[in-house]
Formats: structure tokens, sequence, C-alpha cells
């Protein structure tokens, strides 16, 4: 069960525990990933179902990779309709939020006439990949289908492995009311190596996004520069930051929320009261008995689980900027002003009536989050993932005037002749127009 730590020594040792699931890190695991995504490069299709039989168990034939729209319609059809309202709720909720999002193409007018911009345009295909396994996450589909949608992606492919829309209506609901209808049943590194380089069956695709397991996340990161990708997802994790206002069967609550995500999910507490720990941990052990996932709850919070009882919300801060979390939540009197100093967060959730949940599924900011420290340098998905930037230049003659000498003597120091001339050659005063001139006219 999740351990409460006031040692700093064994503080150290927890959170090294949890930095250390890290995918890239993980040679073996490339090693043998890479295998798979070679052998789909190499042998398409055919490798395809050889692996969709060995890990999923399920043997399909050629024509049954791409999942048809009444197999689609017939599991969708068992869906609750208060799953399906909720849905329905969550899409306009979400699309709602990332309309903000959307960039506008621009151009500037410099005081030589010269114009410069930036061309904003969509990807023309992505390949959206919605996990299955021990949970299906009909969320997954809104998450990645909608930032696309709102980008303007012309081609919108969804993967995901072959039991999935079998075991869960609520995910084929989802893909329907998006108006999702290329989709295919294969899961995996397989799935993404058939997104990168295409099979018979399965066109090739210009980005691949999308939480996965860590055969998943280990294939993104081997396949990108043939495709682009949004992140490499690691393991799942929360941090909250609570003092003793909060309740603790709330924390507790939102502790277990997270490690149900899987064994190797992170679930850590962070706050300075000794007594509110002991509360907390006695909720935990309460709630846990009753949880259908209990075996994988218990497993996460023993491995990679903790309840750190610190000095003062300076020492929280640190810890939790170090741990660079996928999700925060601030269950404290002076919420905003520890949130103004967290420098590292996928996303912050703040208040007691704000729990990972509402953001998982409803509130509207998406919830493909960066793990594993990445929140250092990226963010959550969004409609900008989506689209290109192409930068737009129109030099007039004289802002090549005015300037070309200074281009020319960059590119001389660099050692770049030929650059230095293609610049010279359209600038009257330098030396190699006036040859160029002379020349014209003695051949006239």
């Amino acid at each position: 069960m999740i351990e409460i730590v006031t040692d700093k020594n064994r503080q150290a040792e927890k959170l090294g525990a949890i930095l250390s699931r890290n995918v890239a890190l993980d040679a073996d695991l490339m090693n043998y990933v890479a295998g798979i995504v070679d052998d789909v490069r190499v042998r398409g299709d055919a490798a395809l179902i050889e692996y969709t039989e060995k890990f999923d168990g399920v043997k399909l034939s050629t024509n049954e990779l791409r999942v048809d729209v009444e197999t689609l319609k017939k599991s969708a059809s068992q869906t609750n309709q208060k799953v399906l309202e909720a849905i329905r709720e969550a899409i306009k909720r979400i699309r709602i939020f990332h309309e903000h999002q959307k960039e506008k193409s621009w151009d500037i007018e410099t005081e030589y006439g010269s114009r410069l911009g930036q061309k904003i345009v969509p990807i023309q295909s992505a390949g959206l990949y919605v996990p299955g396994g021990t949970a299906a996450y009909p969320s997954s589909v809104l998450m990645n289908v909608i930032p696309a949608q709102v980008a303007g992606v012309e081609r919108i492919v969804v993967v995901t492995p072959p039991n999935t829309l079998k075991e869960n209506g609520a995910v084929s609901a989802a893909l329907l009311e998006m108006n999702i209808t290329e989709i295919y049943a294969v899961g995996g590194a397989q799935s993404i190596a058939a997104l990168a380089f295409g099979t018979e069956t399965i066109p090739r695709t210009d980005k691949i996004t999308g939480p996965g397991n860590k055969f998943v996340a280990a294939a993104k990161k081997l396949v990108f520069g043939t495709v682009g990708i949004d992140s490499i997802a690691g393991p799942s994790e929360v941090v909250i930051i609570a003092d003793e206002t909060a309740r603790a069967d709330y924390v507790a609550a939102d502790l277990l929320a997270q490690a149900e995500h899987g064994e190797d999910a992170s679930s850590v507490l962070i706050t300075t009261s000794g007594e509110f720990a002991k509360e907390v941990l006695f909720e935990v052990e309460r709630q846990t008995v009753t949880l259908p996932r209990r075996p994988i709850v218990e497993s996460s919070l023993k491995h990679y689980g903790a309840i750190f009882v610190v000095e003062d919300a300076t020492a929280a801060i640190a810890i939790t900027n170090n741990l660079a979390p996928e999700h925060l939540e601030i269950i404290a009197k002076d919420d905003d002003a520890i949130a103004a100093q967290i420098k590292h967060a996928g996303a912050i959730f703040l208040g007691e009536h704000t729990p990972e949940a509402v953001g998982d599924y409803f509130a509207g900011p998406n919830h493909v989050l960066p793990t594993g420290t990445s929140a250092r340098f990226s963010s959550a998905l969004g409609v900008y993932d989506f689209v290109k930037r192409t930068s737009i230049l129109r030099y007039s003659e004289k802002e090549m005037r005015e300037t070309g000498r200074m281009i020319e003597a960059f590119a001389k120091a660099e050692g770049l002749d030929a650059h230095a001339r293609s610049v010279g050659v359209r600038v009257l005063n330098t030396g190699n127009a006036d040859i160029l001139v002379r020349q014209r006219a003695e051949g006239e």
C-alpha cells in the first residue's frame, strides 16, 4: 500500500523510482520494438496479421483489418444512453476550448516595402491511436480527433486493438459522433509502424498522436522523423499538493483514480501536515477495498505511490517541479500562489472541486499530456499539433540594396561564397554585380 515518507533520504529513493519509469531509457524494449516496426515496414499486412494474432489473440484476414461501418454501428448500439449524452456534451465542450487555439496566417511590411509572414496550414493526414488493453478510452477518441478536426486535417485515421470495439461500444459511439469511419482493428507497436510506413491496406499518415502502452510509446519514438508524433507518452501520473484544509476522502479518491490506470502509474501526495497524511492513508485503505481494479491499484501505490510530508510549501513546490508531473492538483488555501510557482506541469487542477477526472473527460482542455518529466519542454495536445507553419518572404529591391552587403558579409564569414554571390549579383553597388553588369553591356 502507499507509504507515508518523512525522511528525506527515503523521499529521494521514492522520487528516483518514479522518475525511472522512462521508455526512452529501456534499451531492451527499444530493440524489441524496433524488430516489430521493421518487420511491418518490410512485410506490411502479413506482419500486421501475425502480430495481431500473437499479441491480441485475434486472427484477422486482410479484409478485416479495416472496420466496416456496420460493425461500428452495431458496437455503438450497445452504448448506454447516459454515456452517449455525456459523449455529446463532452464533444461540445472540448471543441469550444480547442477553437480558441486556432492560429491565423499573418504578414508584415518592412520600412523598405518587403513583405514577411507565416502561412498556417493543416497537415493532410493524421493517425490517431486509441488504447485498448486493461481499459478502453472513448475519451481518447475525442481528445485526439477534435483538435485535428478544428485544425482542418483532411484525413483522420484511427487504429485501436481489435477487441476494443467489441468490448467497449462507447469507443465506437464516440467515433461515429465524430464522423470518423477510417478505422483499423490493429493496435500496439505494429499499428504505429503501419501508420508511419503504410501497408497494402493502411495508407501512411503524416503524423501520429495518442497515448498507448510502453510498446506504442517506443514505436512512436522509433518512427519519429519518418512521420511527426505528438510525444513519447509514458505511464500516467498525478501529484497532489494539499494542506490541512483539504478533505482527506477527496484526496484519497484522486490518488486512487490515478493508480487504477495501471501498475506503473504514479500517485503522489505532498503535504505539510503529518496528521493529514495519516487521514489520507486511512481513506486510501478504506476506499481501495471496494475498487474492481484493486490489484492494479495496490501494485501502483506500492511501487510508485507516496505521501510525502514536507516542512513547507517551498519544499512541496521543489519536489513538484522536479517531477514535472502530467497532472497536478492543488487543494490548499493558497492554491493560486502555489500554482504561480509551478514551472513544470502538463495540467494544473485548482481547488477541491476540480479532480483530474474533470479534465480527463469533460472540462474542455486536452487530456493527452506530457509525462515522464517531459512537461519541462512540451505541452498538452492541441490544434497547434495538427498544423504547419510556413514562412513567406518577398524582398523588395530597396531592401536588397540596403541589406545586401551585410548578408554578403554573413555568408563570406561562414565560407559560403556562392551564397554571397547570389546576393551580390542583385545589388548594383557590389563588386559581383558590377562585373555582371559590365559583362552584359559588353556582350550587347
